[in-house]
Formats: C-alpha cells, structure tokens, sequence
C-alpha cells in the first residue's frame, strides 16, 4: 500500500489541530469481515497509521470498532495499539466513538462504511484539548439518531464549537427502498424521504445526517461523492451486482497539533477537486 494515502487529496484540517479525511478504494479493503484475508487488512491497517503519521508529523494508530447499525458510543483511552488481525480484541463494539483528553498526539478513530454515511467530528475543550469522534450513520443509525449520541457524548467531554464531515456515501438518487420503509423512515427524519433518478422510492441519508447535526447547532460539510455512482469508494450495493469488489473504506479523524502544513500537490490526483477544497 506504499505511498496510497498520499495520493489521496481529502485530508483537511477540520478544527485547529485536528485532522480527518477519507480513504478510497485504492488505499485497499480495511475490513475484517468481507472475506479478505485477514492478514491483508491488518497489514493495509498498520500500512495507513504509517502514512497518516508521515503526512501529519506525528505517530497515528486508528482505533476500530465492532459496527452493528446501532447507536451506542464507546470512549477510545490513550495509548497505541497495533493493527490487530483479530478484530474482537480491544475494539468496542459500538456505531460512534470518543476520543478526549489526555495525551491528543496520535490520538486517531476511525468508521467503516460502504454506502452509510461516515461522520467524523472534532471540536475543543474550554482548556483547548480536542475531542474527536466519528459515527457510522445507515439507515439504522439515522433512525436512531446516532449523531446526536455521539454529539451528546463529545460535549458531555468538554467538546465545543464542533465541526463535522461527511464522507462519501449513497445518494439519495441512488439508494432505493420499499415505500413503507421510506415513509416509516421519513416520518422520523423528513429529510430522509427522497425518490431514486429512475423515480422509485428511496432514503436521502446524507441530507438526514446533514439535518439531525443542524438540530444540534451543527454545520456540516460534505458529502461530496455517491459510492454508488463513483467506483473510487466501495459501495456494498454495488457489490451486490457481482462486477465489483465488496470492500470497506474509512472515515478517520486524528488529533495532531503539531502537524505541519500539508501542501495539496502532497495530496495526489484521486480526487482532482479534493473532498475538502482548499
């Protein structure tokens, strides 16, 4: 995987000292569960902390966890942890995670998505240490609301002024569902209801997520890309029509303060426009 994630052009810094983006499709598979090998993701895992860590000046080990389209929340302490080939050692199973206080150096999470909407966010203290998280946000997660737990959970740490971005994901053009589902769905969240390009029912998950932040005061950027219309991302859906590789990609967001500019032509040529334009 040498040199992937700096070809990558979707590195920003979302907040004074903290830093998040998104892989792609290129950087390879980062999930334990989709039939790779497992010794493969490990090693794409380990390979990832060490670009993140040289384009960020700063040693990067990413915390994972157990997803299951819910809205738990669980706290990531301090420390470095290498990229396990068993995923069920030290890794919470949860659809959000928190990273506060303490040690922010190398301090990193990550979400694993291929369609769902990946959120990463990050904000400060009163005493200016960053808070960071992210959350796994399908269809599940945007009924259950699972940005506002997570959100609850980084201001119950200190957290203000919190920024967020959206990764790549399905469009609300693309991911079709039943109509009961779509109303069900709509009635929570009446951003979520929307209708395919061909004119089908279907679920606006970014404009949902984008909505539950705005309710909490929270501006969002992105998504920028549909996963089912962009092969540069993994998309399950797609997947699912046999001509393409099931694979997960990450959202990730670190704290480094001491992180020295990152200059775009640094960044590569994946994504000529960047995710997060300069």
């Amino acid at each position: 995987m040498n040199g992937q994630v700096a070809r990558m052009r979707n590195v920003a810094q979302i907040s004074p000292g903290i830093w998040a983006g998104f892989t792609d499709a290129a950087t390879g598979n980062l999930a334990f569960h989709v039939g790779d090998e497992a010794a493969a993701v490990a090693a794409r895992r380990t390979a990832l902390n060490h670009e993140l860590a040289a384009l960020l000046g700063t040693d990067v080990n990413l915390a994972y966890m157990n997803q299951v389209h819910g809205s738990t929340v669980a706290h990531v302490g301090g420390g470095h942890r290498p990229a396990r080939i068993n995923p069920a050692v030290d890794v919470p199973t949860a659809d959000a995670l928190v990273a506060a206080g303490g040690p922010a150096a190398g301090r990193g999470l990550a979400v694993m998505v291929a369609d769902c909407v990946p959120v990463v966010l990050g904000g400060h203290s009163s005493l200016g240490e960053p808070v960071v998280a992210v959350a796994h946000a399908g269809r599940q997660g945007v009924e259950l609301n699972v940005v506002a737990a997570v959100v609850a959970q980084m201001r119950a740490a200190g957290a203000r002024n919190i920024a967020a971005q959206l990764g790549p994901s399905v469009c609300g053009g693309c991911y079709e569902v039943p109509a009961a589902l779509r109303r069900s769905v709509g009635a929570r969240v009446p951003e979520a209801f929307a209708t395919t390009s061909w004119g089908t029912p279907a679920l606006d998950l970014p404009a949902a997520v984008t909505a539950q932040l705005a309710q909490l005061g929270i501006g969002a950027v992105g998504p920028q890309a549909c996963t089912m219309e962009d092969p540069r991302w993994f998309s399950h859906r797609r997947s699912q029509r046999g001509a393409w590789p099931e694979g997960r990609f990450i959202g990730f967001v670190a704290a480094a303060p001491h992180a020295r500019p990152i200059r775009q032509d640094n960044l590569g040529s994946t994504d000529p426009g960047g995710l997060f334009p300069s």
